[in-house]
């Protein structure tokens, strides 16, 4: 499954010419994207980032900066992404900073070139800075926060055993939004295209389109049924959008 360190990738490589490398959110991992990779499959190969201290990597400290970790990916892919082939990078949520910042180290090297899109999804604009819930302390109110949003089940929230798997991971991921600072005079050059959920608690539809100031490029907002995990249930359709952005040049 692992092409790296830091990238595995999702299922069988395909024949299709272009990838799209995939940055979970906060507390998630690569298994997350298993349902777009399939829908994908066999025109775009899928990649996914694993940050550390999850699934395969429970080993392994979580690290509690976003350019750290973004730093890392980018050393990961610039070997990667030198062989000529078309590539995408796709963030949810916390993964959208990710995505941003190791598009950003990758735009001056000889890999920027290949870089041809960024889709964001649900999260704001990096300039827009720390959300509020990013600032969040204690373990009770990570775990309502975690209830907000959706996406962890609640047979896992109400298990001690499960929590004790996954907490540290949140703490760890939580401690690097609050930190979080776009790197200054941060851009990009490649058309993004910004995903959200239409009743997404966390961002609105308006700041999601702040995103468009970020790169010299086109930017599209597409706005879908759901919450902030609306990608669980809209899979067919961001696949849609994605393929439509990749495969219509």
């Amino acid at each position: 499954m692992g092409t790296g360190h830091w990238i595995r990738r999702m299922g069988a490589k395909g024949p299709g010419d272009v990838r799209l490398v995939c940055f979970p959110h906060a507390g998630g991992a690569v298994t997350f994207f298993a349902g777009l990779a399939r829908a994908l499959a066999p025109d775009i190969e899928v990649l996914g980032v694993q940050y550390p201290g999850r699934q395969d990597r429970h080993r392994e400290q979580p690290v509690e900066d976003i350019g750290r970790m973004a730093a890392a990916v980018g050393e990961e892919l610039g070997a990667l992404l030198s062989d000529g082939r078309p590539s995408a990078f796709l963030g949810h949520s916390m993964g959208a900073l990710v995505a941003f910042e190791a598009a950003v180290a990758l735009r001056g090297g000889r890999s920027s070139k290949d870089l041809t899109h960024l889709f964001a999804s649900g999260r704001a604009a990096p300039s827009a800075g720390p959300r509020p819930g990013d600032l969040l302390r204690g373990d009770d109110e990570l775990l309502t926060e975690l209830r907000r949003l959706g996406g962890v089940g609640e047979e896992i929230l109400n298990d001690p055993e499960m929590l004790s798997l996954i907490m540290p991971v949140v703490r760890a991921d939580y401690r690097a939004l609050a930190s979080y600072r776009m790197t200054p005079g941060a851009s990009l050059d490649c058309p993004v295209t910004v995903l959200t959920g239409e009743a997404d608690p966390i961002v609105s539809p308006r700041e999601a389109a702040q995103w468009r100031g970020l790169t010299s490029a086109d930017t599209r907002l597409h706005v879908f049924p759901g919450g902030h995990f609306y990608l669980q249930d809209q899979v067919p359709q961001v696949a849609a959008v994605v393929r439509e952005a990749l495969l219509s040049r």
